[in-house]
């Protein structure tokens, strides 16, 4: 007797045929998005900048 009914193989190949381009996709914008989410040390140190609102806030989180 066979396990399989051919409407199961029919969805097994379904899914294949659409999982296998959206993972080539991933797999091709993976190098993509690992260069745009490495920034340099000098881009990093620019990013955060402690502003008085920051400070102030930081005092509440300490009680002062």
């Amino acid at each position: 007797m066979k396990s399989n009914s051919p409407a199961r193989d029919r969805r097994d190949l379904l899914k294949l045929l659409v999982s296998a381009p959206i993972a080539a996709t991933a797999v091709a914008a993976a190098p993509a998005q690992a260069k745009v989410a490495a920034p340099s040390a000098a881009d990093q140190s620019a990013n955060y900048r402690e502003t008085d609102h920051v400070r102030r806030y930081y005092a509440t989180l300490r009680g002062q």
